[in-house]
């Protein structure tokens, strides 16, 4: 007989590391993905695919997350966070995929009642329905308290060796772990940047300056933020930041000459006077008595005396 494949989103979290062994022992074949973003780190999936040894792969997801910030169809959770949507596209994702790669089905490791807004009842419904998945997305940890879906009516997975998890708690979860054996537990919680509200305030002055991208998104983790004219300047907090500040890479870098200083980085309009105001502001975190002289990785060179700090409070994001 043929091998039934499965096809599963995978953050790297418990659940879903237990939905993977749920269906592996009814003898079905499984691999998972996680999706790349600036938002999440996709190491938690990639340390958990080994604990378990399930092929495991990224899949950007960049472009996709990003244009749901600006206006998601089913709004957002209490941050920068629009669940539904963000789930509703990635199972769209992992249906084309299964249906180009032959595999029978999708899953996830959502247990229902787990998250108030993503993984109610009605949420999890919702899902389903605009993402088109109805007909091949399964949810191992809650499939008995949830509707049969077509997989299960056509026998392809057993219901009777599926469950019927529901709430937050965690003592089932981690009481198969141990059964399990598994040599790592993930601790509970997102890891999603989107539900963190000081990341949130940040990305927020992104979309509202029209600069939201995911290379700006990847930038603004680093270093203090300052409002300019339709841009962003960031200002490195130590050496160390500095340096990952470099490494990350995107932006207009200003680097002050000949004193110790921090890094600038300007996200957005680039004009004389932006670079100007940026090079007064990372001059105000020096020692220097006179002007400072930055220069951009264009070679090009913008003279500022030190902004006051009253000055400087106006213009930084706090959070």
């Amino acid at each position: 007989m043929k091998t039934v494949r499965a096809l599963g989103a995978f953050s790297g979290g418990l659940d879903g590391m237990l939905a993977v062994k749920v269906l592996q022992e009814q003898g079905i074949h499984v691999e998972v993905v996680t999706f790349d973003s600036p938002f999440f780190d996709i190491e938690a999936g990639r340390k958990a695919s080994k604990v378990i040894e399930v092929p495991w792969r990224p899949i950007d997801f960049t472009e996709d997350i990003v244009s749901l910030l600006f206006d998601p169809p089913s709004g957002f959770g209490k941050n920068m966070n629009p669940c539904i949507d963000c789930h509703a596209t990635m199972f769209k994702r992992l249906k084309e995929i299964a249906l180009r790669e032959d595999y029978d089905f999708i899953f996830s490791g959502e247990v229902v009642g787990q998250r108030p807004m993503s993984q109610n009842r009605g949420s999890l419904n919702r899902v389903k329905n605009i993402s088109f998945t109805g007909d091949i997305l399964l949810r191992p940890l809650s499939a008995k308290i949830l509707d049969p879906t077509p997989m299960e009516e056509a026998g392809i997975v057993d219901r009777s060796k599926l469950l019927d998890f529901n709430g937050r708690g965690r003592s089932r979860q981690l009481e198969m772990a141990r059964s399990y054996g598994f040599s790592y537990i993930p601790s509970p919680g997102g890891g999603c940047l989107l539900t963190d509200p000081g990341y949130a305030t940040r990305l927020k002055v992104l979309r509202d300056n029209n600069i939201l991208s995911g290379d700006n998104a990847r930038m603004i983790k680093l270093g203090r933020m300052f409002i300019l004219d339709e841009a962003i300047g960031l200002v490195g907090r130590s050496s160390e930041e500095n340096d990952k500040m470099l490494e990350v890479g995107f932006g207009i870098q200003l680097d002050i000459q000949d004193i110790p200083g921090p890094l600038g980085v300007l996200l957005g309009k680039k004009t004389e006077e932006n670079m100007t105001l940026l090079t007064s502001i990372m001059a105000s975190y020096t020692k220097a008595d006179q002007s400072v002289i930055a220069i951009s990785n264009q070679k090009e060179s913008f003279t500022a005396e030190r902004i006051s700090q009253v000055d400087r409070e106006q213009l930084i994001i706090k959070i």
